[in-house]
């Protein structure tokens, strides 16, 4: 319930913030993409500014998240690399495990000094 009041209350805010912009900058711009004329460009779009404002941020949230996927390119690789040695040893412990349950003795039952029926609080010396 709290976690839903909280949402509310920067979501509404951050809502109105975002349709007052969008209100404030509805003119019409003209966006380029041929950089050798002004007069009759190969690609023009005319979109209001809000909308090439709100693309744009996306756009650099997408780039900044690819970059930052790209940087920690090294650190998964030592994670993936670690978790290979892990498994190898995890499977080598358990060969020598099976290895060494093998060849080890029995283990002789456990040995009780008193006499069945008699109290197991105090045992008897050792011959």
């Amino acid at each position: 319930m709290f976690r839903k009041i909280v949402t509310l209350v920067i979501v509404l805010p951050l809502a109105a913030v975002i349709v007052a912009f969008a209100v404030a900058n509805r003119e019409r711009v003209t966006v380029s993409f041929d950089p050798f004329t002004n007069v009759n460009p190969a690609y023009a779009a005319t979109l209001p500014l809000f909308i090439l404002i709100f693309v744009l941020v996306i756009l650099g949230v997408f780039v900044g998240g690819v970059a930052a996927w790209l940087g920690q390119a090294h650190w998964r690789r030592a994670a993936r690399q670690l978790d290979a040695e892990a498994r190898l040893l995890r499977q080598e412990l358990s060969a020598l495990r099976n290895r060494f349950a093998a060849d080890a003795p029995p283990t002789p039952p456990a040995t009780t000094y008193f006499e069945p029926g008699s109290s197991p609080a105090i045992a008897p010396p050792r011959p």
